[in-house]
């Protein structure tokens, strides 16, 4: 039986996240769904990206909805476009097997607002809107919002880094206090705590996951697509481009380890090799050398990065995929730390282009081709 049945989610919709690929609930997903399910409650969710956060408040929304109404009942704030067109494409696949229709509309800026405002017209249930865009439908009577039952803050932190402060006061204003205001952020900086104690209640549950397992939301995940002839090749002229950078390229064997070393080391790059045969005092010597920068790059397997905690890493290369997909996370982990941001650069084969959409649908993140 699947675990999702057990936290309170639909057949229709366990189907769907079937076809997604998604079989077991991240903790996120289990310590959030039931609260969300059952309480009619505030909500805060400290989860990093990449945690399976858009199903852990998506599947509560789509299970809250009225399809006999069909005033907008949820709003979900989200910090950019890619993440609101995201949202709104992971909720509509979501819904595929569910027999009511239930509509969700995106709007975000870089797009013509006669044309949001068109889809806003039909029947809308859910709306995903980037804050300043929101605010420029409300302020030209566009959108009525005077329904919404679930407001979500989504990667809070995130829009007020990105300068949407004022916005989201008008946005929580404007929709009042009949609502629920779900919030979810990587960070607890002091501006969220601040909208916490003006617009939520105090007795507002909190859940957070164990931040180590996670896809930071700082980082840029990119892949290239190439041949096994070509990679080393696109690996050298990356690190001739980025010769200023520092950064880690990922392996899955030991033996792949070693020969990538070997011919980075050959081609006069500045790298050091960390592998599982190692011995303690040779692992330090190298993990020494790459922590005061006499080491360029580190070529690691997985099992040997784990740990790893370098700041200031620009960029982390997947010269394969990893097996497993909590790799990736603790892969693409080793950059953008403290902060920071940083580039998550995966080299695939053409019939590795599944495994990318898989990965996107799992961690809830979005690839660009380099």
């Amino acid at each position: 039986m699947s675990k999702f049945i057990e936290l309170g989610i639909q057949k229709p919709y366990i189907q769907a996240l079937k076809e997604l690929g998604i079989h077991e609930p991240t903790e996120i997903q289990e310590k959030t769904i039931p609260v969300l399910l059952e309480t009619s409650t505030d909500f805060i969710g400290l989860a990093q990206t990449g945690t399976g956060k858009t199903a852990a408040f998506g599947l509560p929304i789509l299970h809250h909805i009225d399809v006999n109404n069909s005033a907008v009942q949820t709003l979900i704030l989200s910090p950019t476009r890619e993440l609101a067109q995201q949202i709104k494409k992971q909720l509509f696949k979501m819904t595929k097997y569910v027999e009511d229709k239930i509509f969700v509309e995106a709007v975000y800026g870089g797009e013509k607002i006669e044309k949001q405002i068109n889809n806003l017209k039909r029947t809308t249930h859910i709306i995903v809107a980037t804050p300043g865009r929101l605010v420029d439908l409300i302020e030209r009577g566009d959108v009525q919002l005077d329904q919404v039952k679930i407001l979500v803050l989504d990667e809070a932190d995130e829009m007020l880094s990105m300068g949407f402060k004022l916005e989201l006061n008008r946005i929580l204003k404007y929709t009042g206090k009949a609502k629920n205001t779900w919030l979810f952020s990587a960070t607890m900086p002091e501006e969220i705590k601040q909208i916490i104690k003006k617009y939520m209640s105090p007795n507002a549950i909190q859940v957070e996951v164990n931040k180590n397992a996670m896809v930071n939301a700082n980082i840029t995940h990119q892949f290239i697509k190439t041949s096994i002839k070509s990679k080393i090749d696109v690996i050298i002229n990356f690190l001739e481009e980025h010769e200023e950078e520092r950064g880690i390229i990922f392996c899955r064997t030991k033996a792949g380890t070693q020969n990538l070393t070997h011919i980075l080391k050959e081609e006069g790059f500045s790298v050091g090799a960390l592998e599982g045969d190692m011995q303690q005092k040779d692992r330090d010597k190298v993990m020494r050398a790459f922590k005061n920068k006499s080491l360029q790059v580190l070529i690691s397997t997985d099992v040997s990065a784990r740990g790893i905690d370098v700041s200031n890493l620009a960029y982390v290369i997947h010269h394969q995929l990893p097996e497993k997909m909590e790799y990736y996370t603790h892969r693409s982990g080793r950059t953008a730390r403290a902060g920071k941001r940083g580039f998550s650069i995966a080299l695939v084969l053409p019939h590795e282009l599944d495994k990318i959409h898989d990965i996107e649908n799992k961690l809830g993140i979005l690839f660009r081709e380099k």
